[in-house]
């Protein structure tokens, strides 16, 4: 199977299940000194999931001061994701819970339900999101005619340069359960990737899982609570630079050299940001799987926002990566 193939497989799996939760549901919660607002959206399926022709209805929660509001007025849409609402309205609630009821889309997509309150001058927010047969999105535009050759060439060329790890153990950081490391590797053009590795400190056999990162430039910790739990993590930053420095340092490359990163060289297919990015993913996995706790078999890659793309890149072109998450969104105001 090529990889343009893998990556539409993923897209579709991850649609289906764990990338519907991520986009569907937005809890969002506002306080001041004397008051607070929730609003909670949700679908009436479980999985949010429907069938293209099937009618979902969203349930709202909203809470003031955690108590039922009175005489509250919270506006809400209903309609396609991104695009005009087949529905606006607005009513006073005296209730701490109502429905709406939405629309069927005749083709696959997404529709997206937000409803609105203000208080104290915020517009607060509340969404949820219905899928419709998402795994039969398709594509909409064509792939290269040498994509499938140029990442096969690609990873051809990083697998002929030694790994040279270099390993620092973090003893500040480390637990009685887990050893923390800060690491670096050799990735492609002769850069490095860096990352904190997690390894329980219990002699054992364990799954591995590789943490990438969402947009941004800043250090990392690592995932010791999931190591705590048994898993070897590694959890990596995408910038060549290593991950344990003072917060200064990455303020100061957000804003200069790394200012803007994601459209570094996007017209140059070999020297574009990214594909060194997409590479280092891989070189990651490559030392996770080198670790003598790996049991030989599970190995994850999980991220939110940039890191949710990285995610089904690297299980797409990587057939090792059995597994495959994302965050599930919550914000707070």
């Amino acid at each position: 199977m090529n990889f343009s193939s893998k990556c539409l497989i993923f897209q579709r799996r991850i649609l289906f299940t764990t990338f519907v939760n991520l986009l569907l549901t937005v809890c969002v919660y506002a306080q001041t000194a004397k008051e607070t607002l929730t609003i909670s959206v949700k679908a009436d399926h479980a999985d949010w999931v429907y069938k293209t022709g099937e009618k979902p209805r969203f349930m709202v929660t909203v809470l003031q001061n955690g108590k039922k509001p009175k005489n509250l007025k919270v506006k809400y849409q209903v309609g396609p994701e991104k695009m005009k609402p087949f529905k606006s309205d607005s009513l006073s609630l005296s209730d701490s819970s109502f429905t709406i009821d939405g629309f069927t889309m005749g083709t696959a997509g997404f529709l997206r339900c937000v409803v609105t309150s203000e208080l104290n001058g915020k517009i607060i927010k509340g969404l949820a999101t219905a899928a419709f047969s998402p795994e039969t999105i398709k594509p909409t535009i064509g792939l290269p005619l040498d994509f499938n050759e140029f990442w096969a060439n690609s990873i051809r060329e990083l697998s002929k340069i030694p790994l040279n790890p270099v390993v620092e153990l973090v003893k500040e950081s480390s637990t009685d359960q887990v050893n923390v490391y800060h690491i670096s590797i050799q990735n492609i053009h002769g850069s490095k990737v860096y990352g904190m590795l997690c390894v329980p400190k219990k002699e054992g056999k364990y799954p591995a899982v590789l943490k990438v990162p969402g947009a941004g430039v800043r250090p990392y910790k690592g995932d010791l609570a999931l190591a705590e739990k048994g898993v070897i993590t590694l959890e990596i930053g995408i910038h060549g630079v290593p991950v344990n420095m003072p917060a200064e340092v990455y303020n100061s490359l957000a804003t200069g050299a790394l200012f803007g990163y994601p459209s570094s060289n996007l017209d140059n297919k070999t020297n574009y940001y990214y594909q060194r990015v997409y590479l280092g993913c891989i070189r990651a996995l490559d030392f996770l799987v080198s670790q003598p706790a790996y049991d030989g078999k599970n190995l994850a890659v999980y991220g939110g926002s940039q890191g949710g793309a990285l995610s089904i890149v690297t299980a797409a072109l990587d057939s090792r990566v059995k597994y495959l998450g994302h965050f599930t969104l919550h914000y707070r105001m």
